[in-house]
Formats: C-alpha cells, sequence, structure tokens
C-alpha cells in the first residue's frame, strides 16, 4: 500500500513539474505552427502568382498589339510580384529566425530533460534510503519498547532493593543504638566496679599502713615502706599501665599517657632527590633502615639510610605505567606493594627488586595499596569508588566492596585482616567486615579524608582531613577523642599523609608551605615544627623502632629528620 502511495505521489509532482516547465515556452510554439501556416499560404500564393505571371506573358505574346493599357497593365503586376517577392524574402528570413529560435529551445528542453533525469535518479536513491530509514526506525522502536520493558523491570527491582535496604538501614539503626546503650551500660558498670576496688583498696590501706596496691587505672599508691621498693613499683606500675584496659572515661589519656618515653626530631639527618617528579609516597620497612618512595616518575626506589651521614640507593621497583601513589612494605619487609596512576597495583620482592604481581582491574587511580593481614592478600582503595581484595595465590580479585565514594586511604585494623577501614571523597570513614558485603560503620568527618593511620595497638586511628586538621578517633567507642590544627597549619593535597610516630604518643603531618608538624597525642600540644622543604610535603612516615621521621615533598625532595 505504502509503494503504490510514493508512486502515485512521484508520478504527480513530475506531471506538475511539466506543467510548470511548459507553460514558459508556449507561446513560442504557437508563434511558430502561425509561422508554418503563413510559410504555406505564402507558398500557395506564390504558385498562383507564378501562373498567372505565365498567363500574363503568353497571353502578351498573343496580343502585342494591344498597345500601351496592356503595358500598363504588365507592369503593375510586375511591381505587385516584385512586392511579394520581397514580403517572401521577409517571410523566409523570418522563418530563418524563428528556425535557429527552435534549436535553441529544443537544446534546452534537451538540457532540462537531463536534469530531469538526474532528478529521477536522486528521486529513487532518496525513495531506497527512506525505506531503509523506516525499517531502521521500526528496528529502533521495537528495540526502545523492549528496553522501556526492561527498564520498567530495573526499576521495580531497584524500587524492592530500596525498601529491602531502607529495612536493613533501619534495623542497622537499631542495633547501633542497642549497642551504644550496652557500651553505656559497660562503662557504668566498669565505673561502678572501679570505685568498688578504689573502696576496698583503701580500706586495705587503711587496715594494713605499710601495704601498696595498683590501682584500676594503673595508677600506684604506697604506704610507708622504703624508697627502693616503692621506686621498684612505680617501674613495673608503668610497665603494666600498657596493658591496663583503662575503663572510665579518660581511659584513651590514661592509654596514651603510659606509652614509652619519646624523642623528638629537631634536625636534619638526610637530604636528597628522591625522584625525577613529584614525590607522593614514602614508607620505612619494618625490619631494618630501609625506606621506599613512589613518584610520578612510575617508580618506587629503595634508600638505605643505615650509614652515618649518607644515603645510599638500593635500586629501583619499576613495571608501573603511571605515577606511584602508594606504598607499603608487609610485616616481614619482604614484599612491597604500591597503587598507581595507570588503574592498577604491582607486588616486587624486595631483596632482588622483581616484579612478582599485577593486579589489574580498576577503572580509575589506585590511591592506597595494603597488605592485609599477610603477604598473600592485599586490599587496594581506587576513585572509581570501590574496594578490591586480591589473593596473590590465585592471582585474582576475591572481593569488590563498592563504598560509592573516592577511596583516598585505608588500613587494616587487626592482624587477621578481617576489618577494613577506608577514608572518602565524600568526608565519611567507613568501616568493613570482609565476611560482609555492606559497610558495618561509618563516621562523617567535616572535609574530605586524605589518608588514614593506626596505632599499634590498632586501638586509635588517625585521619587527616582537608579541613586543615588532624582527628584522633578512638576505634573502641567509635569516636573522635581529639583533633589537632594550627592557624599556619594547611592541607596541601588530596592524598597528603599523616602518621603516628614510635607508641602513638606523637604524629606527624605535612602541610602546603613545606613545614612537617609534630603533635602530643596525649596532651594534644604542638611539640615543634620542622623546617626545610621549600615546597607542598604530601607524605611522612615514622621509623617503628627509631625515632626517625622522613617527609617527602612535591619537588623531588626526601628529607629524613632525627639522629641516624
Amino acid at each position: 500500500m505504502e509503494g503504490g502511495e510514493w508512486r502515485k505521489n512521484i508520478i504527480s509532482q513530475l506531471q506538475q513539474r511539466n506543467k510548470q516547465e511548459t507553460v514558459a515556452f508556449q507561446d513560442i510554439i504557437t508563434f511558430q505552427s502561425r509561422l508554418f501556416d503563413n510559410v504555406n499560404t505564402l507558398k500557395n500564393e506564390n504558385l498562383q502568382l507564378t501562373l498567372l505571371n505565365e498567363r500574363i506573358r503568353y497571353s502578351t505574346t498573343e496580343s502585342v498589339s494591344s498597345g500601351g493599357a496592356v503595358n500598363e497593365k504588365v507592369q503593375a503586376l510586375e511591381k505587385k510580384i516584385l512586392l511579394l517577392q520581397e514580403e517572401l524574402t521577409s517571410l523566409h528570413r523570418r522563418r530563418g529566425e524563428s528556425a535557429q529560435q527552435i534549436i535553441n529551445f529544443n537544446a534546452q528542453v534537451n538540457e532540462l530533460e537531463k536534469s530531469v533525469q538526474a532528478k529521477d535518479i536522486i528521486i529513487s536513491e532518496n525513495t531506497a534510503l527512506i525505506a531503509s530509514l523506516r525499517a531502521e526506525i521500526q528496528l529502533y522502536e521495537t528495540n526502545m519498547a523492549e528496553l522501556q520493558g526492561l527498564n520498567q523491570v530495573l526499576r521495580d527491582e531497584h524500587q524492592a532493593l530500596q525498601i529491602a535496604f531502607a529495612a536493613i538501614e533501619e534495623k542497622l539503626r537499631k542495633v547501633q543504638d542497642e549497642n551504644r546503650a550496652l557500651v553505656e551500660r559497660l562503662i557504668k558498670y566498669k565505673a561502678k566496679d572501679a570505685d568498688k576496688m578504689n573502696e576496698e583498696n583503701e580500706h586495705f590501706l587503711k587496715s594494713s599502713p605499710s601495704a601498696f596496691f595498683i590501682n584500676t587505672f594503673g595508677r600506684v599508691s604506697f604506704g610507708k615502706r622504703n624508697d627502693k621498693i616503692r621506686k621498684d613499683l612505680e617501674e613495673a606500675a608503668r610497665e603494666g599501665g600498657s596493658r591496663s584496659s583503662g575503663g572510665s572515661a579518660s581511659s584513651a589519656e590514661d592509654k596514651m599517657g603510659s606509652l614509652p618515653y619519646y624523642v623528638l626530631p629537631d634536625k636534619v639527618a638526610l637530604r636528597f632527590d628522591a625522584h625525577d617528579g613529584d614525590v607522593n609516597a614514602v614508607k620505612w620497612s619494618p625490619t631494618d633502615r630501609l625506606v621506599a618512595t613512589g613518584g610520578d616518575d612510575r617508580k618506587v626506589k629503595l634508600w638505605d639510610v643505615s650509614k652515618m651521614g649518607m644515603v645510599e640507593s638500593k635500586g629501583a621497583l619499576v613495571g608501573s605505567n603511571a605515577g606511584v601513589m602508594s606504598v607499603d612494605f608487609d610485616s616481614t619487609g619482604a614484599y612491597l606493594v604500591a597503587g598507581s596512576n595507570d588503574f592498577a597495583s604491582r607486588v616486587w620482592t624486595v631483596s632482588d627488586q622483581r616484579l612478582r604481581d599485577t593486579f589489574t582491574g580498576h577503572s580509575a587511580k589506585v590511591m592506597a595499596a595494603k597488605f592485609l593481614g599477610e603477604p598473600t592478600k592485599v586490599i587496594t582503595g581506587s576513585h572509581d569508588r570501590t574496594l578490591k581484595i586480591w589473593d596473590l595465590r590465585s592471582r585474582s580479585c576475591t572481593q569488590t566492596k563498592f563504598a560509592g565514594s573516592k577511596c583516598n586511604d585505608l588500613v587494616t585494623s587487626d592482624g587477621a585482616g578481617s576489618t577494613i577501614i577506608s577514608g572518602h571523597f565524600d568526608k565519611t570513614i567507613r568501616f568493613w567486615d570482609i565476611r560482609s558485603e555492606m559497610s558495618a560503620n561509618y563516621i562523617t568527618l567535616q572535609g574530605r579524608i586524605t589518608s588514614l593511620d593506626l596505632s599499634r595497638d590498632n586501638n586509635y586511628l588517625l585521619a587527616c582531613v582537608r579541613d586543615d586538621t588532624v582527628q584522633l578517633i578512638d576505634l573502641r567507642m567509635v569516636s573522635i577523642v581529639r583533633h589537632f590544627s594550627h592557624d599556619a597549619f594547611k592541607v596541601g593535597c588530596d592524598s597528603s599523609r599523616a602518621s603516628f610516630g614510635v607508641g602513638g604518643r606523637t604524629l606527624a603531618v605535612g602541610a602546603a608551605d613545606g613545614a612537617v608538624y609534630v603533635w602530643n597525642t596525649h596532651s594534644g600540644r604542638l611539640e615543634t615544627v620542622l623546617r626545610d622543604h621549600t615546597s607542598a610535603v604530601t607524605a611522612v612516615s615514622w621509623h617503628p623502632q627509631s625515632g626517625l621521621l622522613a617527609s617527602v615533598d612535591c619537588k623531588k625532595k626526601a628529607v629524613i629528620w632525627g639522629d641516624l
């Protein structure tokens, strides 16, 4: 039905165009017909005049004697013949001109016919194209209908999942509220137990003047013993205090206050150019004085700083196709993992500096890569809003956790690696249990989280925040216990790394003006500001056994602070 309609439409258009193009030449065709009629008429008249002329001549020869009257008649006839001949000549001339015009018009008609033929070809091609486009439109309409049906199914599933998620979230809130209530009750019970124990100790002290006791906070009270015994007991109490569980609202300060004595770095031991571009990461080996740095030159470099007054390059770990953003040793110091901007993470053996594994699967740069409890597992956090757990034995991704926001750093909070803590661009710290798919808990801060670090006892979390503060979080209560800031302190970038000092008594973090700020985590006091860098400090790392501090910046430089 459609084929017949478009044919009729084309024929109608051609007839209309033919009508329009022939109207312009209608007068010429009519004039030509008249000319032909006039020519035929003149030919007949000429023939009649010729016959009449012959008759007159014949009659003249017969009647020469007729005299002057006949001659006059002949002369009049000759004049008439002359006029008719001139008129005939004019008509022949006009006929020639008309014939030339007809030739020109025929040429124009031929050209127009050729143009019509070309347009007919274009019309046929466009007709075929229209048919194919109609077929494609029909196909797209069918696909669109299928996609609309699929979209409706997905919407229904999404709505069902949202309802289920809301129910689970409500259940989670109830469990969290119940957990907080239980924790508060536990704190009250512990406080009551502590008060009762103190009363018993005071009663015992009053009944026995020479006795001594250690209270529930690890503090030592004495009777009337000699100084030597008292001194020994003070030392024993300080050592035992580090193992005390606390139990009151001031347990965080008691815990931090019972840590070993620390030495603050106050001078530059070594300074050197670590990379050819920005230095993004720095990490000490857990077993010796070997420090690893990662930079925009796509390398991880190892530096031996054990010798007095000099640094020795121990080699470069290559294989990355973009800048290195994170480095981490395993607990034995035998392996090193690094995350880079080429969407991948890599594991090397430190002894022979050989690339062991490359893990690809993220769709954006990998900002953090850490060993997960043991050297056989690695966890990575990326700007593609996911966390991935990798198995070095099977060389594959075993789990993917969808965080919903860009991950800037992560840590694991126990030796088994079952709990993961990640810091994100959306100002949220998320807590993950590898045995479940969803985040178990979270804390929202006032700015983007640039880095995380754990105390050695896994009780405290350090978070560097883009609002120019560093937050100290008690993981047992999942709450902020102290924050550190200064008028001159500004976080330099979204990947700025802060670090706990030895024993957790100090923390260090680099600033945008090239300074390194060191705070006391117990008192919150700013202990010192170390200045040697000339550009923003991107990362710092404390040596796990000594008071040495390593810092790196955006202009190739690495600095070792302290006494070698």
